[in-house]
């Protein structure tokens, strides 16, 4: 499939089925994911993967709750996702790699501003690695969501054994879609035009 037919005709899918997503399309997933841009190259972004519901339970334990689940449209559709992928970053890789000689000296990239990141690049190489990954699996044919760190990110970096120092960025669902599928209300809004975000040479 070509690239401008993938980024035209993926959508966010929050409902699957239970069918197994074949280890070689995962794999393949991941492994380009790995080719997204890094800042640095410093690859500062790691995955934990769960595949079936003995290893995405955890998940949903730690980032959902009781009361949520009961009431939202949604859940039984995103629960039979069959695979997980939670995405975390490393904001000290950055640290280092920027205090590294080659982009510490006088004709280094800009870094941080007196010890502050205006844009923290490990949030920017994680949404890339993101983005590789959902134009990925709609290219393998299958359905995929993002769903982003809205609660329980110590709770789930403990259940996942995941190290204190690392950020959650959020997880990508995969797998076949099936079911009921609610279009989200946000679509209502209309995707912005080329025309209308596009300035050049100025605003």
């Amino acid at each position: 499939m070509e690239l401008a037919d993938i980024a035209r005709g993926r959508k966010m899918v929050r409902s699957f089925s239970t069918e197994p997503v074949r280890a070689d399309v995962l794999d393949e997933v991941l492994d380009l994911a790995c080719r997204a841009p890094s800042a640095g190259n410093t690859g500062g972004w790691d995955t934990v993967v769960m595949v079936g519901p003995d290893e995405t339970a955890p998940f949903w334990d730690a980032t959902t709750t009781a009361d949520w689940r009961a009431r939202s449209r949604r859940w039984a559709g995103l629960s039979r996702a069959p695979v997980i992928v939670a995405l975390f970053v490393d904001p000290d890789a950055y640290r280092a790699r920027y205090a590294e000689p080659d982009k510490a000296g006088p004709e280094a990239e800009p870094g941080p501003v007196d010890g502050e990141w205006p844009v923290p690049y490990w949030f920017v190489d994680g949404g890339f690695a993101v983005m590789v990954m959902l134009l990925a699996v709609a290219d393998a044919g299958l359905g995929a969501c993002f769903l982003g760190n809205f609660r329980g990110e110590a709770a789930l970096r403990s259940a996942l054994g995941v190290p204190d120092d690392r950020r959650y960025v959020g997880a990508v669902l995969m797998g076949e879609p099936s079911g009921d599928d609610p279009p989200s209300p946000s679509l209502a809004r209309g995707r912005r035009r080329a025309s209308e975000v596009v300035h050049r040479g100025r605003w």
